[in-house]
C-alpha cells in the first residue's frame, strides 16, 4: 500500500480536493482524503487526475503524420487520404506498425490511459496488448454496395475473434460512415452487436456537408465519389432527412453507439441522440483540417447529450495529446465549465468505451491509473488551468501498477518502464 499526497486531486465525480491523498494498493484506489499525512509520499505542487480517455483515433495511420495536408474542404482532404493510403497497401509494413507504436508512447506521455481506436486491418490489437494500453478496438468496415451483408459481418466476426483481444483490449464491429456503408450492412453490424451485449460500436456520422446533402438529397460530392469509384449503390433509397435521424430511424443508434464527430448535428438531432442516449465523440482539431469547419460544442452541452473527446489519427492532428484537445474545446465553449470539459475527457469517454466501472474518475475501487501534473506557483483555478493546454513533459505517471510511457525496445517490441513519483 502506497499513500500519495498533492497540492491538488480532482476526482472528476466531485469538487477538487485542496491537499489530497490518495492511497493506492494492487494497483486499486482506496481511499482518497484531505488534509496532511505523515505516511504519505508527497508529490508537492501538482495536481493528481485519472488517466484521459481519447474515445477515437486510428493508431494504424499514424505513419500518414503530415503527410495529408489541410484541406479547404473534406472531399479534398478524403481524396488525400486515399492517395496516401494506395501508396502502402501493406497493413503488417514496418513504417505503419513502427508509427502505431510511437503513436502509443506519445499518447501515453501525454497521460492517456484508454483509447478507441479504429482500426481496418486489426494490426493493432497485438501493439495495445504490448504496450498495456487499455482500449476499444472498432473494426470498420465500409461497404456501399455489398451484395452479401450478413456474410460480410460474419466474416468480420471471425476475425474479431482471431484478433487476440482480450478483457483489457476489446474488439467489436463498427460501420465507417453513412455515404460508405449500405443499408442492409448497418442493419446487419446492428443485428452483431445486439448479438453481443458487451460490445460497443462507433460510426463518423454528422462530419461534413457533403454527406448532408447525400442522405438527405441524395446528391453531392459523395456520390460523385462514390460513382467514380465505381461503388455506387442503385438500389440505395435516399434517407431524404438528417444523417442522425437516418441512423435512429433504422435502429442503429442508442446508448452503445459513439457518434464521432457531430460538425453538422442540429439541436434536433442531438435532441434526438440525447434520448437514445448515444455519446458524441468530438475532435475539434481534426475537424478544422480536413475541412469541415468547428463543431457546436457549445450546442452538443446545452442539448444534454454526452461529449466525450478523441484527437483523430496523426493524419489530421499534430499530436495524441487529449489536453490539447480540451484546450481547444475551451476556445470553441468558453461557457462550459471545466470540470465537464475534464469529465468529457475522463469519465464520460470511458463510459462510452464501456470502461466506466474501471478507469475515467477517482473513486475507491477503481484502477489506479493516476497521473500528476506539475503546477505553477500562482495558479487560482485548478480546473481551468488544466483546460488551458497540458504539455507531456509536465505530465508524469504515478502509482506502482502505473505503466510511464512506452517505447520501442531495440527488438522491435514494446518495453514499458516505469516512473516514479517526484518527492
Amino acid at each position: 500500500m502506497t499513500i500519495y499526497a498533492a497540492d491538488w486531486i480532482l476526482p472528476v465525480v466531485g469538487e477538487p480536493v485542496r491537499h489530497g491523498w490518495i492511497c493506492l494498493e494492487n494497483g486499486r484506489i482506496g481511499e482518497v482524503g484531505s488534509g496532511r499525512r505523515d505516511d504519505a509520499e508527497d508529490l508537492g505542487q501538482v495536481a493528481i487526475l485519472p488517466a484521459l480517455v481519447n474515445a477515437h483515433t486510428h493508431l494504424e495511420l499514424s505513419y500518414l503524420r503530415g503527410e495529408v495536408p489541410p484541406a479547404d474542404g473534406f472531399l479534398e482532404w478524403v481524396r488525400g487520404i486515399m492517395a496516401a493510403r494506395r501508396a502502402q497497401p501493406d497493413p503488417q509494413a514496418p513504417e505503419i506498425l513502427g508509427a502505431a507504436r510511437a503513436a502509443l508512447c506519445e499518447a501515453r506521455a501525454a497521460g492517456t490511459g484508454l483509447i478507441g481506436d479504429i482500426s481496418n486491418t486489426l494490426v493493432t490489437v497485438p501493439l495495445l496488448r504490448e504496450a498495456s494500453m487499455p482500449a476499444r478496438v472498432f473494426y470498420e468496415l465500409l461497404g456501399f454496395k455489398v451484395e452479401d451483408a450478413a456474410a460480410r459481418v460474419q466474416a468480420a466476426r471471425t476475425a474479431v475473434m482471431a484478433s487476440g483481444g482480450d478483457a483489457d483490449v476489446r474488439v467489436a464491429l463498427a460501420p465507417h460512415a453513412p455515404y460508405s456503408v449500405s443499408t442492409e450492412l448497418f442493419s446487419a453490424i446492428r443485428e452483431d452487436l445486439d448479438a453481443h451485449p458487451a460490445d460497443v460500436s462507433s460510426v463518423h456520422l454528422g462530419e461534413s456537408p457533403e454527406e448532408v446533402e447525400l442522405v438527405e438529397r441524395g446528391s453531392g460530392g459523395w456520390r460523385e465519389l462514390l460513382v467514380a469509384l465505381g461503388v455506387w449503390n442503385e438500389k440505395w433509397r435516399v434517407p431524404g432527412t438528417s444523417p442522425v435521424r437516418y441512423l435512429a430511424d433504422s435502429g442503429f443508434l442508442d446508448s452503445r453507439v459513439l457518434a464521432v464527430h457531430g460538425v453538422q448535428c442540429s439541436r434536433e438531432d442531438l435532441l434526438l441522440l440525447r434520448s437514445l442516449g448515444t455519446t458524441v465523440v468530438s475532435c475539434p482539431r481534426s475537424n478544422r483540417h480536413v475541412g469541415v469547419g468547428d463543431p457546436p460544442l457549445a450546442l452538443f452541452y446545452e442539448a444534454g447529450v454526452e461529449v466525450a473527446f478523441g484527437t483523430d489519427s496523426l493524419a489530421s492532428v499534430a499530436d495524441l495529446n487529449v489536453f490539447s484537445e480540451i484546450a481547444a474545446a475551451r476556445r470553441l465553449a468558453p461557457s462550459v465549465p471545466a470540470r465537464t470539459l475534464i469529465q468529457s475527457a475522463t469519465l464520460t469517454g470511458a463510459r462510452a468505451l464501456g470502461f466506466g466501472d474501471e478507469l475515467g474518475s477517482i473513486e475507491p475501487g477503481k484502477r489506479g491509473a493516476l497521473i500528476a501534473i506539475d503546477l505553477p506557483e500562482d495558479v487560482a483555478d485548478v480546473e481551468e488551468y488544466v483546460v488551458s493546454g497540458i504539455e507531456p513533459a509536465t505530465i508524469r505517471w504515478i502509482g506502482d501498477s502505473a505503466v510511464a510511457p512506452v517505447a520501442p525496445s531495440h527488438s522491435g517490441t514494446i518495453a514499458p518502464s516505469h516512473v516514479a513519483p517526484r518527492a
